[in-house]
């Protein structure tokens, strides 16, 4: 991976050519302009092969997912959406050698894991990109072309410390020492921690340095490139630093393992260079028609790989004539009982295992409502169940149980509103007159949860998102409880209007809820929607339209028949169901 700093640079330097910021492919026409505001393009980091999948990388996946699934309900351009597996660098022939397996053997079995926990665990992306794959092998040195076109590589001496495990050089300042595994003081990673060693080599070097106040600029005048707002401070904190020009290439004697540099064989281009280009072969580089999609990407990272993504990357892009990312969302890390994951510790626990446990809704549920960017997160196996059965189970599955039973709704459809029992003019009076103040308090809490949950989006809170809809869940569960429909009376005058507008209410909450949760979860919200009759053309964000009785428009619900019964939306869960969770190790 691209290296950090470096303690000593040795090189005579050639004259390199001014940088400019919005130059090349970044100036691009007002039509063109016009067009890439419809489209949007979702990635993940491409993970590295050298270990089995845990659920940090499933939920940078599902961020993503969930991200480009509410894009798809807003319409009308479909997004794309990538992930896909970095499979150059040392630590996979270091891996691939312990494992008494070639390098390609290695990457063609753990990318194998990726993709299948990403196919169970309903990942939808559209494309699954392996840096193996020959296109990607094209991209990459048409890239290093054009770095070299401009001016921006020279070769020369780089010295100072090297991390292995990070793929990365150090400054001094980034490097400590502790006691080793035979007692002696060894050199590490103040960051990682990871071991480090000195080294000495010629490679092509990028010249980072003339970006230090394009990338100032750049960040200053975009707030919301980097998000949450503390991440975007942390990348202008690291331009108050030096920034020093990047080795990006190893010799081909010690990394084989990699793409070549084009024209020089002794070298081997820099894995994290080559993991980056990978969001440009996504969408097509070198073809022109990538340029329909750059820069109208958002990268979802882990906060780990931050400075490679906020620093690095838009640097390059900038070396080569592009724009910076739309945007970089970042997040942070999960922890299991209190404690780092870690294969040492024994307590890397294994999605696969998760998604068969919760449930493959649960799982996604659990991470992307606990989840939150900002702080690392904790995970253990009652506070799933804790969650799930609350939420998922109880709050919103006994809603739907109690409004599609057939001892208050019989004849099993959505029942007519009866504007006279809940009249638009809160205060209302006369005879008729059912609804409440709370009940007015609930129906503006639902008409206004879409928005509420498209800013949480647009502002990479999903948590956020779920949390709005739990508390007009448990709005709605009040207002059944309040109204008790099993206790009116069907065959009443005076009851059976306010019963079918009671019911009415509620259903029409459940579409809301339904049509909201199906980025987060497809498939519940799918079961949700058909046992209300909702078709597959009636659950966009465009067609949501909440109870437009309430406003004088016609319902094309009312009077149609509910789907047929499906069983407990949710499986409730509880402790006798609950085991340790499954450690992965490798």
């Amino acid at each position: 991976m691209l290296p950090g700093l470096v303690l000593r640079l040795l090189a005579r330097r050639g004259s390199g050519r001014c940088v400019r910021q919005g130059c090349g492919h970044a100036s691009s026409s007002r039509a063109r302009e016009g067009a890439r505001d419809a489209r949007a393009c979702f990635t993940t980091p491409i993970f590295y092969v050298n270990a089995a999948p845990h659920i940090g990388h499933l939920y940078s996946a599902l961020l993503a997912d969930a991200l480009c699934r509410h894009r798809r309900l807003r319409g009308p351009a479909a997004p794309r959406f990538s992930t896909g597996t970095d499979e150059h660098g040392l630590k996979i022939q270091q891996a691939a050698a312990s494992a008494g397996l070639t390098p390609a053997e290695l990457c063609d079995r753990v990318s194998a894991q990726f993709q299948q926990l990403f196919r169970e665990a309903g990942i939808s992306s559209s494309d699954f990109i392996r840096t193996t794959e020959a296109r990607h092998r094209v991209a990459v040195q048409h890239f290093w072309g054009v770095l070299e076109a401009r001016g921006l590589l020279y070769k020369g001496l780089y010295e100072g410390w090297y991390c292995a495990s990070d793929e990365c050089f150090l400054p001094e300042a980034k490097v400590t020492r502790q006691p080793g595994p035979s007692g002696d003081s060894c050199p590490v990673s103040l960051e990682s921690g990871h071991p480090v060693s000195w080294t000495r080599e010629e490679n092509y070097i990028f010249r980072l340095s003339q970006f230090r106040e394009p990338l100032r600029r750049w960040l200053q005048g975009s707030p919301r490139a980097i998000t949450p707002e503390p991440f975007h401070h942390a990348a202008l904190q690291w331009l108050e630093e030096e920034l020093p020009d990047l080795s990006v290439s190893r010799r081909s004697s010690l990394l084989h393992w990699g793409i070549p540099v084009p024209g020089d064989d002794s070298q081997t281009i820099y894995v994290w260079l080559d993991a980056l280009v990978n969001y440009l072969t996504v969408i097509g580089y070198p073809d022109a028609e990538f340029t329909s999609w750059w820069p109208a990407t958002t990268h979802i990272i882990g906060k780990d790989i931050l400075k490679f993504h906020a620093i690095y990357w838009p640097a390059l892009l900038l070396g080569a004539g592009l724009s910076p990312p739309h945007r970089i969302c970042v997040h942070s890390h999960w922890t299991v009982s209190g404690q780092k994951m870690s294969k040492s510790l024994g307590n890397v626990v294994d999605p696969r295992t998760c998604l068969d446990r919760y449930t493959v809704d649960g799982f996604r549920y659990f991470l992307l409502r606990q989840g939150v960017p900002s702080w690392d997160c904790d995970y253990y196996d009652e506070k799933v169940i804790k969650l799930l059965d609350s939420e998922l189970a109880d709050a919103l599955g006994g809603l739907l149980n109690r409004c599609t039973a057939n001892r208050i709704n019989p004849s099993g459809t959505y029942p007519a509103f009866c504007a006279t029992c809940f009249p638009r003019e809160p205060g209302s009076t006369g005879p008729s007159v059912r609804a409440q103040a709370e009940d007015y308090a609930l129906v503006n809490a639902v008409a206004t949860l879409p928005t509420q949950v498209a800013d949480h989006y647009d502002n990479f809170q999903i948590y956020k998102a779920l949390e709005a809809v739990s508390i007009c869940v448990r709005q709605t569960n009040g207002f059944v409880q309040r109204h008790a429909p099993w206790k009116l009376d069907r065959e009443s005058p005076a009851d059976a209007p306010w019963l079918g507008t009671v019911l009415h209410v509620a259903l029409e909450c459940l579409r809301v809820f339904g049509t909201l949760l199906q980025p987060v979860t497809p498939n519940l919200a799918d079961k949700l929607l058909s046992r209300l009759g909702v078709s597959d053309t009636e659950r966009s964000l465009e067609k949501l339209f909440f109870l437009p009785r309430f406003y004088g428009q016609p319902c094309p619900f009312e009077g149609r028949k509910l789907g047929p019964e499906t069983g407990h939306l949710f499986p409730r869960l509880d402790q006798s169901r609950a085991w340790p969770a499954k450690a992965h190790r490798t």
